[in-house]
């Protein structure tokens, strides 16, 4: 994939301009609550329509396919496809705030607390949790970012679509040990082609 995506689909300038208008809001929190109320505007746009690739999922793990990164704002978005119980472990975004939109589906989200860390090793308790269906969009907002997103249908696809801060090319993901422990471990994101 090449460092600036061109993506084209339906509605992809109405999309982006909305976007701009969020980011040009100001501090992280006002930014991140502009971006929810214009993602569920765009769900239900009919005029908005990712791309025909983000509908199909791929094999072994959830899909990630980057389909604009702003040249002025640095932000990027990305559609992700769940196929039927695909999911992440708990994970954080690198420092990066993102909110989410459901496209297609439902998804499980779960937010994780902080407990104290050792070293490599993290303790967290289960903050909330909510099952998020189309037209929905959420937000996180470090250092609250700690969070898992899983299908938990048995048969449907889902698909979300992300704005990150910046292009996210690896996170923290977090191994379970015992208890409420963890292990801590880098991980390097796959972006998916987009056909």
């Amino acid at each position: 994939m090449t460092d600036q995506p061109d993506i084209p689909f339906a509605g992809r300038e109405r999309l982006i301009a909305a976007v701009d208008a969020a980011v040009a809001a100001g501090d992280d929190h006002a930014v991140t609550s502009a971006l929810r109320s214009a993602m569920c505007a765009l769900i239900r746009d009919p005029a908005v329509e990712l791309p025909a690739c983000t509908q199909l999922p791929v094999d072994g793990h959830y899909a990630r396919r980057e389909l604009y990164r702003s040249p002025a704002h640095g932000y990027s978005v990305v559609a992700m496809t769940w196929a039927p119980g695909q999911g992440t472990p708990i994970h954080d975004h690198d420092g990066l705030w993102c909110v989410e939109g459901i496209w297609r589906g439902a998804l499980e989200i779960a937010q994780y607390e902080l407990l104290e860390s050792e070293g490599e090793r993290f303790r967290f308790r289960a903050a909330s949790g909510m099952q998020a269906g189309v037209g929905s969009a959420g937000s996180l907002i470090p250092p609250h970012e700690y969070h898992t997103i899983r299908n938990a249908s048995q048969d449907a696809v889902a698909v979300s679509l992300h704005v990150y801060q910046a292009p996210i090319v690896h996170c923290a993901r977090f191994r379970p040990e015992a208890d409420d422990w963890y292990l801590r471990y880098d991980a390097s994101l796959v972006v998916d082609t987009v056909d």
